[in-house]
């Protein structure tokens, strides 16, 4: 890899690794399997000595404006945009671990633009400003770079909480279960291994809400934890069916995402999508628990289960399949939405560095997922 301090012009070393592969998520899992076993580590580990004659990495989250950065960082949604003046410029955004800001590049050629990857990895040369109440980074320089295995534990985004302690009490949840059928599905489930892992490491989704690595379980463990306290004020529900339902309606993105280096979507992901991936996942898991097990599911619980999975998303113009027609189904598909809006709104207003209000005032930026911008002042704080 080239000195930090310049910036090759030669043929860019991208990784294609798993990229588009007939088995995406084979490669993918070996990645993120030792990227998060690595940052699992990381509070017991003595910290890694910096590289001689280099500065201790500065997080986004921890930079003001102005502020000289020079590093790697992950890049998305690379774009050309034309200035008033009509000459071309880069629009991205740049994240790492901590948080994403915008960046813009206002004097950028062709050449320098195609070898950027849409969504990967670059070094940069810049500087932070404020701009329109938010922070943006102004870049000087940039191309594309391979991250080592100590920047990635940097610039890859992981939930707060331990995977392996969300996953016990996940599995903890599912036991409470008392349908025999629902059990033996569950158990076949959480049997899965290899879907399992990726399970536990999947974000839920490429951006918007939980966008990290582990995010798909915490955020399924929300649910079924709001679940589990809500379900006792309306006791004609089907618990068991409620809580089947919101463990399954996501995992059809551990086939539509792939998380080993940056978040994206698969061929499949973008072909078939996980809603009906989860329907087909669970029509092929009740087949194996009749098959090995001798257990046939009740008459209709499997296409009320397929059911849930295909209304989730409340109504077609937000993906889903069919409109929630039972009272599991409207559950699941109204705490879903709940959690992720709560995710969205409380990532928004409840910033984790105190300056982020103080640059942008009582009001955030237009949250374009909710349609509106959020009041941050808590009274009562």
């Amino acid at each position: 890899m080239r000195s930090r301090g310049t910036l090759s012009a030669g043929r860019p070393r991208i990784c294609n690794l798993c990229r588009r592969s007939p088995l995406p998520m084979i490669a993918a899992l070996r990645h993120a399997a030792a990227f998060l076993a690595l940052v699992t580590q990381e509070s017991t580990m003595p910290p890694a000595a910096p590289a001689k004659n280099s500065k201790p990495r500065r997080f986004i989250a921890e930079m003001g404006a102005p502020e000289r950065v020079a590093g790697v960082f992950a890049i998305s949604n690379a774009q050309i945009g034309k200035t008033r003046a009509d000459k071309p410029y880069l629009r991205c955004i740049i994240s790492d671990k901590s948080g994403e800001m915008p960046g813009r590049m206002w004097t950028i050629d062709e050449e320098t633009f195609k070898r950027l990857p849409t969504d990967g990895f670059v070094y940069l040369e810049g500087e932070t400003q404020p701009f329109q109440g938010e922070l943006q980074l102004i870049i000087q320089g940039i191309d594309v770079a391979e991250p080592t295995a100590e920047q990635l534990r940097d610039l890859m985004p992981v939930s707060k909480r331990p995977v392996d302690e969300m996953f016990a009490e996940l599995s903890a949840l599912l036991e409470t279960i008392k349908h025999p059928a629902m059990k033996a599905l569950a158990k076949a489930y959480l049997d899965d291994a290899f879907l399992m892992d990726a399970f536990k490491q999947c974000p839920a989704a490429k951006s918007m809400h939980h966008a990290y690595l582990g995010g798909l379980l915490e955020h399924t463990l929300s649910l079924m934890n709001v679940a589990n306290a809500v379900c006792p004020f309306y006791p004609k529900i089907n618990r068991d069916i409620v809580l089947m339902g919101l463990f399954l309606h996501d995992l059809g993105k551990t086939r539509e995402l792939v998380f080993d280096r940056t978040f994206g979507y698969t061929d499949r992901g973008e072909l078939i999508g996980h809603i009906v991936d989860g329907a087909i996942m669970l029509h092929d898991k009740a087949q194996q628990v009749m098959r090995e097990h001798g257990i046939r599911m009740p008459g209709g619980a499997v296409m009320v289960l397929q059911h849930i999975i295909l209304s989730h998303h409340g109504v077609p113009e937000f993906g889903a399949a069919k409109i929630p027609a039972t009272p599991e189904a409207l559950m699941v598909s109204m705490l879903d939405n709940l959690d992720a809006k709560m995710a969205m709104s409380l990532t928004a207003t409840r910033p984790d560095r105190e300056k982020d209000v103080a640059l942008n005032g009582n009001f955030t930026e237009k949250q374009w997922a909710l349609d509106t911008k959020l009041y941050r002042p808590d009274p009562l704080a």
